[in-house]
């Protein structure tokens, strides 16, 4: 499946492009998700569902938000609308037509005039007077009876004829859009101009249904066009194609209507559309395409409609075609949510239906994914997106940060340290001079304290009291391999996203600040392995492997350390649980609860490491009985730490401990 296509239009900068979000911030509102799933499309994915806050203020909308957008409006039409005002709006206008009609009877009747034409006539109105007290009760009776009526009075007839139209467009309607043209004032003229036009597209879709060449096919619509595409409205279709798509959505929206009727009114309003222009040989032409169209599948959704706001039939269609528009944009939007492919949605349609801040949110969207791929953090990789090296430190910069973030809320981290050294690297901030000190004078500041003691005058002179030196600070070069436990355990209690960024957070503090140092990560579950630094927002646990052994990573990151022969040594353990597993004749053997043979060859690796001066600290996310017995052993055999926090401290806890292990302040 193509989750990220690489389909985007890109463009020199010119200075107006404004993403409104820095790509550093798309990056950080993604790690999260990275960092649990290990999946980048999915963290993508979710992102463009969510939308994301951005640090100035404000929110970009996500594809979620517009879906419940689009989903509210849907609603809203449901809770106000009432079908049953189509009907309610036929028969007040009949109503209206017939009191009119009956008005001009009556006066005819009343008059006294023994003229033969007044007498004639009197017999006309007569006429018509039992033919309207004769008309069926239901609407669509009286709209057929009235057809071969002569209307005495011309008011009711220009109301009647109007009606007429007014069904005709309806009918129309269920397979053309913009159609006032073709129907409003049909002459006898206007109606054979109609039926040419319905002859020339049948025509036109059983040479497409013959495989005609796509290019003669073009030519025969340009031909149909020239002749009638004055019916079709001011925005006509350019192609076969577009006529035929914009007619399955009209005959849908048709289709949609019926659907939402009980069965009475589905009945009533198929006879008061039935046969309005009063023309076989058209209604035959309707069959023919409608029965040519039936091949594309226009069928219509069912909307239960429960509103109080009455309606009249040219309304009730613009609300189905509407209807269907949202439908169509809630399968695109989920669409767009479930593969990650934007393009998917019509922004057009978005902007009409949601208004223009949609289709700019639309447009933001697309935006983050570009500001991530020119801000290098992301590239194309055939038809998908892979995170870059460069994203990869981007993120361990990003963790590293959220965890100095918390530290400074919470003022740790700024303990005294011990004094263990003289030489080191010199820093900015200054002290006075003490005996023993490196004598790195800060001159202009010495120079400052002999004048405020003595005020400006030449020469100045200096005092013991006034030499001002710059601090300075020991830095060691250390080895440090991280084990992170990769058992389902660690996920199933949500540590796991914590290690994997502790571990970035700390590759790029060593890479970034201490240059000097060496940084190994190992992952261990049933076996230990490698890892690069690189490769961690991906790594996932495997659920169907079990076992912690820590007796192979321990192993691991001695056999790692022994490269290094000067600098000082430590392995840094981040576990949640007991050693379940241990390396028999190089397999892993697994037993829960941990056998004696397991815990005496974690022992074993633990008193190599020793022998080797490699310093263990072990961060548990765990602090049962059992656990804490055997960090204890492995503490007494080591000479190391043991650590007892949470998921959440994790971080904090490591990178205070590794920095106030390797810089200490010298004359304090």
């Amino acid at each position: 499946m193509r989750l990220f296509p690489t389909r985007h239009r890109f463009s020199q900068w010119d200075g107006t492009q404004d993403l409104g979000v820095a790509a550093d911030d798309v990056l950080g509102a993604m790690v999260d998700d990275l960092m649990e799933y290990g999946d980048l499309r999915w963290a993508m994915r979710n992102l463009m569902s969510r939308g994301m806050d951005i640090p100035q203020g404000g929110h970009k909308q996500g594809l979620r938000e517009m879906l419940r957008n689009l989903r509210d409006r849907k609603r809203e039409n449901l809770d106000q609308f009432n079908l049953s005002g189509i009907f309610k709006d036929i028969e007040k206008k009949l109503d209206e037509i017939l009191d009119m009609e009956r008005g001009s009877i009556d006066e005819l009747l009343a008059q006294k005039d023994d003229d033969f034409s007044n007498q004639v006539l009197q017999q006309i109105a007569e006429s018509n007077k039992e033919k309207l007290d004769a008309l069926p009760d239901n609407a669509a009776g009286k709209m057929q009876q009235l057809e071969q009526y002569e209307f005495l009075s011309p008011e009711a007839q220009k109301k009647y004829i109007e009606l007429l139209n007014q069904l005709r467009e309806a009918m129309t309607q269920t397979f053309f859009k913009d159609i006032e043209r073709m129907v409003n004032n049909m002459s006898p003229g206007d109606i054979e101009r109609m039926k040419d036009m319905l002859k020339s597209l049948n025509d036109l879709m059983s040479k497409k249904s013959k495989g005609i060449d796509p290019d003669a096919l073009q030519s025969h619509f340009d031909n149909f066009m020239d002749k009638f595409g004055d019916m079709f409205g001011d925005n006509p279709p350019k192609n076969l194609d577009e006529l035929m798509e914009q007619m399955r959505q009209q005959m849908a929206a048709a289709q949609s209507l019926f659907n939402s009727l009980n069965p009475d009114q589905r009945q009533q309003l198929q006879s008061l559309l039935s046969d309005r222009f009063g023309d076989p040989e058209l209604e035959s032409e309707l069959q023919r395409l409608a029965q040519a169209m039936s091949s594309f599948n226009p069928r219509g959704s069912r909307y239960r409609f429960g509103g109080r706001e009455d309606i009249d039939l040219e309304a009730a269609m613009r609300l189905m075609a509407e209807m269907r528009q949202l439908d169509e944009l809630i399968s695109q939007v989920q669409a767009a949510e479930r593969g990650g492919d934007l393009e998917r949605i019509d922004e057009d349609l978005l902007k009409e239906l949601l208004g223009d801040d949609a289709g700019d949110s639309l447009d933001d969207l697309k935006k983050l994914l570009k500001a991530l791929d020119e801000a290098g953090y992301i590239r194309p990789n055939g038809d998908k997106w892979e995170l870059t090296p460069r994203g990869s430190r981007m993120i361990g910069l990003k963790a590293l940060g959220e965890i100095y973030a918390r530290l400074r809320r919470q003022s740790l981290g700024n303990h005294a340290l011990p004094e263990e050294g003289r030489f080191g690297e010199r820093l900015e901030q200054t002290k006075s001079y003490e005996f023993g000190d490196p004598f790195h004078l800060h001159m202009p500041r010495t120079i400052r304290n002999a004048i405020d003691r003595d005020g400006p005058k030449t020469p100045v002179a200096l005092r013991y009291d006034d030499f001002e030196i710059y601090r300075s600070e020991l830095i060691t070069s250390t080895a440090t391999a991280m084990l992170v436990d990769l058992s389902w355990s660690m996920a199933l209690r949500g540590s796991f996203q914590a290690a994997k960024k502790v571990a970035l957070a700390l590759h790029n503090l060593i890479t970034s600040q201490f240059p000097k140092d060496s940084f190994y990560i190992i992952g261990f579950a049933a076996y230990a392995k490698e890892l690069k630094a690189h490769d961690l927002p991906f790594l996932q646990w495997d659920e169907y492997v079990l076992g912690t052994n820590m007796q192979h990573a321990l192993l691991l990151a001695e056999r790692m350390l022994a490269k290094h022969s000067v600098g000082s040594k430590q392995i840094i353990m981040i576990s949640d649980g007991e050693p379940t597993a241990h390396l028999e004749n190089g397999r892993a053997r697994f037993a829960y609860p941990p056998t004696a043979e397991t815990y005496r060859a974690t022992f074993r690796a633990v008193k190599h490491c020793t022998q080797k001066s490699i310093a263990i600290n072990t961060f548990m996310l765990d602090a049962d009985y059992h656990l804490k017995a055997f960090m204890d052993a492995i503490a007494r055999i080591n000479g190391g730490r043991v650590f007892y926090t949470s998921p959440e401290k994790l971080g904090e806890y490591i990178l205070v401990d590794y920095v106030q292990h390797k810089r200490t302040k010298i004359g304090r």
